[in-house]
Formats: C-alpha cells, sequence, structure tokens
C-alpha cells in the first residue's frame, strides 16, 4: 500500500472514530424534546443536557465550580479538540506562565482561550438557551470549519450564571403562560412581578460584583477565572425589546488603563459582526450607551485581567417571553434572540482563531509590562496595620480573591505619598507589618484600578459609579507612594492575649464590624453583653468608647469557654481581668455602661421596595453580620403586631401606599414605647413629609438668575445637562460625632458613597451624627448643581421621640454588599444606638 492510500486509510479510519464517538450525541431539540425557543427550558433539563454532552461528546469536559444559595449547580463545559483536551492542565498552567501567575516559561504553540458566560441577569433568559445551541454545535464538531476551531481554541462555556434568578422567571414565565404564548405587550405573561428574575437569591446584581466578590457565585467563579486567565471574555446580556442589538467597540468613557490593543481588537470582532448581521438585515449599534469604566462588569473586570472583554447586548429581557410585538410591529420571537446570540458567539471565535498569534503574544505583552513598571503614577499602596488589623486582615482577603499580590513593610520609613484621607500629598511615616500593594505586579493594572485615588474621567456619561478605591471602601488610613520601599511576605506576629484564670469580667474594644459579628455570636449564646458610652482604663490598658464588657454575673458555666472559642472564631482579641474597679473613667455598675438588650428585628420588604437595598439588607443580616431578621411583607405590616420587633429597617423604596396615615400611627406609637426604626435612602425622603419626624429636606428658595442662554440648552446636550444634577456614585467625607454611639469605633470621618442628590437638613430636635462640611466629593464625579445644597447637609442622624429613636441613614451605608466601611454604621444603630 503506497503512502497516499495510507494517508487516505488514516484519515477515514478517523473520520469513522470521530462519528462513532458523536453518534449518540443528540441536538437539544432532539434532547428535550422540542425546539430551542418554542419554550424556555428549565434549569434542571439544561443539567441533563449539558451532562449527555458532556457524556457523550470527546470534545467535553464537565466541570461543577459550585453551587448557588438555592443549591443549584454552577458549572462550566471546557471544549475543545481531543489533542487540547489530553494536555488541558499543560495548556492551562503554560498560560498562567504566560502572565506570569507561574513560574516557568510556557509552551511556544498555544490555543486562544474564549470565555462564554451567559444569563448572569436571571431573566435574561436568551442566554441559556444560546448557550446549549452552542454547545452543541461545537461539541459535535460536524464541520471542517468548527473542528479547525477546536484546534486551535479553548472554549470555556458557562451556560448561566445566575441560575436561581433564571429559574425565578422560568418558573413566572411557565406559570403565566396559556397554551400559546401571546405577544401583545400589555399580557400578564410580559409582566414579571417583583423582585423580577434578573437578580440572585439575595437580589444581588451578579454584573456589578466581579469586583467584590460579595456573592457566592461571583466568588466561587473567580477561582475558577484566576486559573485560566482567558484571553476573550464575552457577556451575554438582553436590553428592552425595541433595541437594536449591540455589541463593540463600546461607548466611552473607557478607563485609562485600557490598551489600544484592547480597544482595537473589540474594532476587529464589531466589524465581524457587522458582516453576519447585515447579511441577514439585522439592526445594530455600536458604541454607545455601554462604556468600559466601572470595574464591577463582567466585561471590564476581564479587561483589567488582560482579556478582550466585551458586553453583547440583544433586545428582550424580562419583558419578551417566548415573542413580543415591537414598537415598529415587527414580532421578536424567542427564536430570534437565541439566533442573534449564536452568531456573535460564533462570530467571536472565528476572530479569535484568525487572530490567535497576535492575541496570545498582546496577552503575554501585558502582564509583562504591568509586571515591569507601575500602571498609573503609584510606585505602591500603603495601608496602616496597627489600630485597623481587622480591616486590613478582611482587605488582605479580598486581595487574595482577586489575585493581587501583597506582603509587608520590613522597616520604618518616612515617604512621598498620596493620602486617601485628606486628598492631599505629604510626607507618609512608614510603620514596619504595614500592608503594601506594589503597583508593579502581574496584576498591577487592576490594583492600580482599584486603589487608584481618582480615577480618569474622560466623559461624565457613564454607566455606573464614577469612585470605588479600596481604602474608602474599607475606611482605612491608606497611601499611594511615589516610589517603591523594602517589603516581604511575612505576617505581623498577632498578639495572643494571657487570660488571668477565673477573670470576673472580659472585655473587647469596639473598632470594626468584626467586633459587631463578635457580639452577634455572643448574644445568640446567651452571653450578657454590656458596652461603656465613655472611655475607661484599668491599669495600664485604655479601652475606647462602645467596648464591650461581660461580666461573669449570671452567665452560666461555660461562660470561659464560649468567650474564649467565640473571640477565637471571630478573629477578635478579649481581655479578662481581675476586677471591675476601674483607675479611670467609669465602673461596670455605671449608668454609662449599658446593657445590649437582644434585638428582634424585622425588615419591610415587597413590591414598594427597592429590591436591590432589601437583598442587600437581607444579605448583611444572613451572611455578613450573620444575626437573624424577619422580612415582613409590605401587605402584612397594617396588621403585624409591633410589639414582637425591638428594631424595623425600611428599606429605600416608595411607600406612599404602604405607611398610611394608619399604620404610620401605630408606628409612632411603637416608637414611643421604645421601639427604634431605622430608615435609609429613599424611606428618609418619605419620613420628610411627614411633619411628626424632624427630617426635613433641604430646600433653595432662591430665584434662578440664569440666563436666557443658561436655559437654552441644545436637544443633543439633553443628557450631559441632566447630569449636572446627578450624582450617579461618588464618594465623600463626612465628619462624625465619635461620642455619639452611632459612630462608636470610627475616627473623625466616614467616607459615605453618595449616588443620588437630595441633600438634607440638620435635625433641629435630635443629634446629627455625620454632617457634610463640604459639597464636594473627595473621589468621583457630581454635577456642579448638586453641590451647594450637599455643603453642611446631614447624612446620619437621630431622633427620640418618647422612650424610642428614629435613625435616619441618607445614604446607603452597605452599598452593594461591599461598602465594608458602613457596616460597623448599620451594626451600631442594630446594637448601641438606642440601647
Amino acid at each position: 500500500m503506497n503512502i497516499m492510500n495510507r494517508l487516505l486509510l488514516c484519515l477515514l479510519c478517523l473520520f469513522l472514530q470521530t462519528l462513532t464517538a458523536n453518534a449518540q450525541l443528540q441536538s437539544p431539540s432532539e434532547f428535550l424534546g422540542y425546539r430551542l425557543g418554542q419554550e424556555f427550558t428549565p434549569y434542571h433539563r439544561v443539567n441533563d443536557y449539558i451532562h449527555h454532552v458532556a457524556a457523550t461528546s470527546e470534545n467535553v469536559i464537565h466541570v461543577e465550580y459550585g453551587r448557588s444559595y438555592e443549591d443549584r449547580s454552577l458549572q462550566y463545559l471546557i471544549v475543545s479538540s481531543v489533542d487540547n483536551l489530553s494536555r488541558l492542565e499543560e495548556i492551562r498552567m503554560s498560560n498562567l506562565q504566560r502572565a506570569g501567575l507561574l513560574d516557568g516559561s510556557p509552551s511556544e504553540h498555544a490555543p486562544v482561550i474564549v470565555w462564554l458566560s451567559y444569563n448572569v441577569h436571571g431573566n435574561e433568559s436568551v442566554g441559556t438557551e444560546t448557550a446549549l445551541k452552542v454547545l452543541h454545535t461545537l461539541a459535535s464538531a460536524e464541520t471542517p470549519k468548527i473542528a479547525n476551531w477546536l484546534d486551535s481554541t479553548i472554549v470555556i462555556l458557562d451556560p448561566c450564571l445566575n441560575p436561581d434568578g433564571r429559574e425565578r422567571y422560568v418558573h413566572f414565565y411557565r406559570q403565566t403562560r396559556g397554551s400559546h404564548a401571546n405577544v401583545l405587550e400589555e399580557a400578564r405573561e410580559h409582566s414579571e412581578p417583583w423582585p423580577g428574575g434578573r437578580t440572585n437569591h439575595y437580589y444581588f446584581d451578579l454584573n456589578r460584583d466581579w469586583a467584590w466578590g460579595t456573592q457566592a457565585e461571583t466568588r466561587q467563579r473567580l477561582v475558577h477565572y484566576n486559573r485560566w486567565m482567558p484571553h476573550i471574555h464575552v457577556d451575554f446580556h438582553e436590553q428592552s425589546v425595541n433595541s437594536p442589538y449591540f455589541f463593540p467597540p463600546a461607548a466611552a468613557p473607557f478607563h485609562a488603563y485600557i490598551t489600544p490593543w484592547q480597544r482595537e481588537l473589540q474594532g476587529l470582532i464589531g466589524t465581524n459582526h457587522a458582516k453576519y448581521f447585515d447579511a441577514q438585515g439585522w439592526l445594530f449599534f455600536t458604541q454607545q450607551v455601554f462604556d468600559l469604566f466601572y470595574p464591577g462588569y463582567g466585561d471590564t473586570w476581564p479587561t483589567f485581567n488582560g482579556a478582550i472583554g466585551m458586553t453583547y447586548e440583544q433586545a428582550g429581557s424580562g419583558q419578551a417571553g417566548l415573542g413580543i410585538i415591537t414598537e415598529e410591529g415587527d414580532t421578536l420571537t424567542l427564536s430570534d434572540r437565541i439566533e442573534h446570540h449564536y452568531t456573535t458567539t460564533l462570530s467571536t471565535i472565528e476572530v479569535a482563531v484568525k487572530a490567535r498569534q497576535r492575541i496570545i503574544g498582546e496577552f503575554m505583552q501585558y502582564f509583562i509590562d504591568s509586571a515591569a513598571r507601575p500602571t498609573g503614577q503609584h510606585a505602591m499602596y500603603v495601608v496602616r496595620h496597627r489600630g485597623q488589623e481587622d480591616q486590613v486582615r478582611t482587605l488582605s482577603e479580598h486581595l487574595d480573591m482577586q489575585g493581587i499580590m501583597y506582603g509587608y513593610a520590613l522597616d520604618q520609613s518616612s515617604e512621598s505619598g498620596f493620602s486617601y484621607q485628606s486628598g492631599q500629598q505629604q510626607r507618609v511615616n512608614i510603620e514596619s507589618g504595614d500592608l503594601i500593594i506594589p503597583a508593579a505586579q502581574p496584576k498591577g493594572v487592576l490594583a492600580a484600578v482599584l486603589f487608584e485615588p481618582q480615577p480618569v474621567l474622560e466623559d461624565t456619561l457613564t454607566y455606573d459609579i464614577t469612585a470605588w478605591a479600596l481604602p474608602y471602601v474599607y475606611g482605612v488610613e491608606a497611601y499611594a507612594l511615589d516610589q517603591d520601599i523594602h517589603w516581604g511576605t511575612d505576617k505581623p506576629v498577632k498578639e495572643t492575649p494571657d487570660h488571668p484564670s477565673n477573670p470576673v469580667a472580659y472585655i473587647a474594644e469596639w473598632k470594626s464590624f468584626e467586633d459587631a459579628k463578635f457580639l452577634a455570636q455572643l448574644l445568640q449564646s446567651d452571653i450578657r453583653v454590656r458596652y461603656a458610652e465613655v472611655p475607661f482604663k484599668i491599669h495600664d490598658q485604655t479601652y475606647t468608647e462602645g467596648s464591650l464588657i461581660m461580666t461573669r454575673a449570671q452567665q452560666g458555666e461555660s461562660f470561659d469557654s464560649l468567650i474564649i472559642q467565640t473571640a477565637l472564631d471571630s478573629h477578635q482579641l478579649v481581655d479578662g481581668v481581675t476586677t471591675t474597679l476601674v483607675t479611670e473613667g467609669v465602673d461596670f455598675g455605671s449608668s454609662d455602661v449599658t446593657y445590649i438588650q437582644p434585638p428582634r428585628i424585622a425588615i419591610l420588604a415587597g413590591p414598594s421596595i427597592s429590591s436591590n437595598a432589601l437583598g442587600q439588607l437581607w444579605h448583611f443580616f444572613d451572611e455578613q453580620l450573620e444575626y437573624p431578621v424577619t422580612l415582613i411583607h409590605t401587605d402584612d405590616i397594617a396588621h403585624l403586631r409591633l410589639s414582637r420587633y425591638d428594631v424595623i429597617l425600611l428599606p429605600s423604596g416608595q411607600y406612599r401606599d404602604v405607611l398610611t396615615k394608619k399604620v404610620m400611627e401605630d408606628l409612632r406609637d411603637w416608637i414611643t414605647k421604645g421601639g427604634r426604626l431605622i430608615a435609609l435612602e429613599r424611606a428618609v425622603s418619605f419620613l420628610a413629609k411627614d411633619e411628626g419626624f424632624s427630617i426635613n429636606l433641604k430646600s433653595d428658595d432662591e430665584e434662578s438668575t440664569d440666563s436666557l442662554e443658561a436655559h437654552m440648552i441644545p436637544y443633543s446636550e439633553r443628557n450631559r445637562h441632566a447630569l449636572s444634577k446627578e450624582i450617579p456614585g461618588a464618594f465623600f467625607q463626612v465628619q462624625l460625632d465619635t461620642t455619639h454611639p452611632l459612630a462608636f469605633g470610627y475616627s473623625s470621618y466616614y467616607f459615605t458613597l453618595k449616588v443620588g442628590s437630595q441633600a438634607f437638613g440638620p435635625l433641629k430636635d435630635g443629634w446629627n451624627i455625620g454632617m457634610l462640611k463640604e459639597g464636594r466629593p473627595i473621589a468621583g464625579f457630581a454635577g456642579a448643581k448638586t453641590l451647594p445644597p450637599l455643603m453642611e447637609s446631614l447624612i446620619i442622624g437621630m431622633e427620640s421621640i418618647g422612650r424610642g429613636e428614629v435613625i435616619y441613614f441618607m445614604d446607603n451605608p452597605i452599598y452593594r454588599g461591599f461598602h465594608y466601611q458602613g457596616r460597623l454604621l448599620l451594626a451600631n444603630a442594630i446594637f448601641l444606638a438606642g440601647q
């Protein structure tokens, strides 16, 4: 047999092997019993099909990377050629070497890694349907073109980032549609009920969480993303039913650290998409609305990790169902939506294959540059360790999750740097053990983005918040240095307390949210706890206001072991003392030492409440503070026995139809008898309209002196003009009254993240605990017309009504779950203030 015949025989055998391997592989339609687009596929059937493909295709490996809050599978599929899959670990490690995240030299031949993320918003449910079609196309590799793609790519396909939200939407839709889909916009199936399916179990928007990892789904995903570090990441979305398809290039503003190459490849991919859309007559738009600035998105976060990160937006979302008539009279079907996302998916892979060598080369150069020289103007970021041990530990865990390298100062020194607190350049005294984050490191771009004091905003028309620096998020004393200093990786040695035998009391200082978590556990263990409203001293040890005191009296036999073990579990230091007679200050029996009654807490929840605001509070109690809370439906507030609760929280929302005149009378009576009402954001605005509360919106009674030209705003500038009255998200420095229990554990300032422009005046009958002395932000953008009213405005206040209190938070202290510094404020309102 000659060489040519042998070659043909080998090719024939290989072809027959492929057919045999995929002989049992079914299409989604064959497996599910309906054509994709005829139904929304429930998640358990999605799982069934995914496992079927993984079991029958030699081109697929299935990975379960975690579980959602409602215990659904979080998973992805790795799709590539048999040869690539046989050396998958080698490819993965080589790619990490290329990024400088592993020692060693990467192999020369490497496939391009494309990560496809579908359905991060649960009610944008076309994503998962598209993922099933894409999976079958790639897994079957029935055409030479697809087979060639798999030789050159590793495709990581996550079919549903948010299974809990998606099931909420799919369950609603299947419940409300009839035997046939109704395409009329007013049909019930096109109006999903509160809270909707967009968010996860705790009503968090997972597409804002990449940089923070507050949610279990995000944290588990980041572990695997960092194990792979893909070259391209696509985040598939949906938008309103009347919008054409969006694909890159993205809109301005672009973050300053996005490279020319990353922008260039977006353009190449967009051009390829346009070719296919034009051929079908499908409308699309680019370079509008969806910018690349805020780092918490599924396009920006991968971009700051060296990838080409992109958002694709299809019309539909939670309104379109299986079909809906658009404003142009056309019927947008689920099948149409699938086809559009399917087309851009394959087009992306096609460009990745064609530009494979340059993509990989530019990816490697990105990390070489990042490790060789600092991104931005600062060489290092320093966080003071002494006195901020809890905050530094929590911040370090955040950096670990993000894959950012850090260490600790080896020596004392004096350097020049930027102070986040003052907003000024100054001399900085570095202490041994201070946390050091070098800007020159493989993940230096991400580090610079998360630590930059003031991101450069090329255009104020942005989609999200404009400030997010970690020192403001964690409220720590921190500096951005102009030069390197000596540092190492050995952690400072933690102090180990030596407790006297049989102490009469234990004392724990109150200086971080971790202390509040410690208190929450003690109260649930039936430990009696008091707190000091004034500083005191025992022997040579001084304790600040807010310090927790646990005396032995009436505590039970396991008192010592419970205190010590709870302190160890929560990383807190407690001091055992042999006397309650203080050296300075007040003794433990003083009226200035207050018993903490374990609070019974309720939160209002329902359609008039912001689901995001409610979810953040729910998550705060469940996952962060770990203290029980009861969610009360707004329909039930009129019949609720308020006396069952000590604290009621009003999340941001519309309360006109909830807090009726009768309910408000009941609430005021409950407050007068000792109840504590905590109002946040728009709930404060509602109370400001009620003369029974002291809170008032600031008003400007001066007549406008604007010229005629100032009123003649060009129509083309309408959006930009509106921004002059808005604050999309900026940090303001708040002056605190640290003698009030609401501010215990804080220094004289607090950084509030303001995302609204309303301003409130000081309370005339109450305590003005947090005030803005200046109207300008310390970081981020605020419209010019918002600043004058904010000067000397109230941010945190409390008034007494009878034996109870009303606490006002004008801004959300736990914004999106990531605003760590504000958590202690909320804990103070729950446990200390008003006791």
